[in-house]
């Protein structure tokens, strides 16, 4: 049996880290050591896990404009309420997919994305929400994007 999680944008938290950006500048202060800062195009998305056992199956994603979109995912250490994003929770390989102008075909590295589906599916093993970066680039938004993960039960 399949289940498809959607990726769902955390406008708060995204609002909460850009105002940690914007008060260091303020300030003059330098970001803690190894701390990760939200960059101008990076939005904070998360996946609720309904389900604990899980074996990656695809990715779904749909791009209605040409684009890059990078999703960078965090480690079970976590805990955005509680301390900030440190470069060392950041998992590799990231998803890196993209779409050109004359192209209809979303594109991928596609040995990546299989792994990083399944990096995240041995995660919702001991997790019930993990949090994501979505960088997006060459023109690319949150308001061009579908995204979803599919698994097998």
């Amino acid at each position: 049996m399949s289940l498809e999680l959607t990726f769902n944008l955390d406008i708060q938290l995204t609002e909460m880290m850009r105002l940690r950006v914007q008060s260091l500048q303020q300030r003059g202060q330098k970001r803690q050591d190894g701390e990760r800062l939200l960059k101008s195009n990076e939005h904070v998305y998360h996946l609720d896990f309904s389900e604990q056992a899980l074996h990656f199956t695809r990715w779904n994603i749909r791009m209605c404009a040409p684009g890059r979109l990078n999703i960078i995912a965090t480690s079970q250490l976590w805990t955005p309420d509680l301390t900030h994003l440190m470069t060392r929770q950041l998992l590799e390989p990231t998803g890196l997919f993209w779409k050109s102008t004359d192209d209809e075909l979303l594109q991928c590295y596609e040995a990546d994305a299989q792994e990083f589906g399944e990096r995240i599916a041995e995660l919702a093993k001991v997790r019930k929400v993990m949090y994501f970066l979505f960088a997006f680039e060459d023109g690319l938004s949150p308001e061009n994007i579908e995204c979803s993960i599919e698994f097998q039960k």
